[in-house]
């Protein structure tokens, strides 16, 4: 199987690059600047959607981790079919985000949403089948923008301050939205489908963000903040505004398709020392 793999940098691509060529899939894998080296069954291109990219052999099916619109833009270029199936990640926060309070949150709700449309009608048209997964919180190789950082500044500090709310996170693995992704290559059962996708467990934000000071894997003094300060933090620090307003939310995905129709069963959240390291 040959596979055209965008997004190939980003977190989702170095957890889905090693599981495509560990099957024996042939991967032309897609960068905004060149990569060293690549082994085996790697091809590395320097390609940035929706540009025209290098000629390309014919391929089994795309699998694309970067943003949505770009990719159906590209396809827009296109007289015929590259591919016969196209799997792509969206995010829950085209749900989650879209009556947010902060304009910035739902701009990007709008983006995602309008970039799965995009996608699906152009997917359409050239008769591919496509599949779509909303990933929750995406952690697990030291690549996110989410949890790696507040580690990094906590091994540095010593100080770990995180928010007491009590709105509900499941994180997912970035290895099981990559699993998700290649199982949905070869599922006919999830042609056409919008498909949930959040860890193996739902906890309050406080005790997730216990969960990842323990696994610091080194001493520090716990600094809970009250939520009474979140209107002080978000005035002091504006690009913290949405997260800081979504505390008491849910911000939780039905796994309930993600394992009828793929076979994925998330893991829970139980980070250790070496989740927050990036491999190189």
């Amino acid at each position: 199987m040959r596979i055209l793999l965008t997004g190939a940098t980003s977190q989702l691509g170095h957890a889905a690059l090693p599981l495509l060529v560990a099957e024996g899939a042939d991967v032309i894998a897609l960068s905004r600047r060149s990569v060293a080296g690549g082994g085996a069954g790697v091809d590395w291109k320097v390609a940035r959607l929706p540009d025209a990219l290098p000629a390309l052999p014919t391929l089994d099916g795309i699998v694309s981790f970067g943003p949505l619109d770009d990719l159906a833009r590209w396809l827009a270029t296109l007289a015929d079919a590259p591919a016969r199936i196209v799997v792509a990640t969206s995010s829950m926060s085209a749900v989650s985000k879209r009556d947010a309070s902060v304009p910035e949150d739902r701009a990007v709700a709008e983006r995602l949403q309008r970039g799965e449309a995009m996608l699906q009608g152009e997917c359409e048209r050239l008769g591919m089948r496509w599949t779509i997964l909303r990933p929750t919180m995406i952690y697990g190789v030291g690549r996110d923008r989410n949890l790696t950082p507040i580690v990094r500044r906590a091994r540095r500090w010593r100080l770990f301050p995180y928010p007491r709310g009590t709105g509900l996170r499941q994180p997912v693995h970035a290895q099981d939205v990559a699993n998700a992704a290649i199982a949905a290559l070869h599922r006919d059962a999830a042609a056409s489908r919008v498909i949930e996708l959040g860890g193996g467990e739902r906890l309050r934000v406080e005790d997730m963000f216990q969960r990842v000071r323990t696994s610091l894997g080194c001493r520090s003094l716990a600094l809970p903040v009250s939520l009474r300060w979140m209107p002080i933090a978000a005035r002091a620090v504006p690009r913290l505004r949405g997260a800081l307003s979504r505390l008491e939310q849910d911000l939780v995905a039905d796994n309930t398709v993600a394992t009828e129709l793929l076979g994925i069963h998330p893991r829970p959240f139980r980070p250790m020392p070496a989740t927050w390291e990036a491999s190189p």
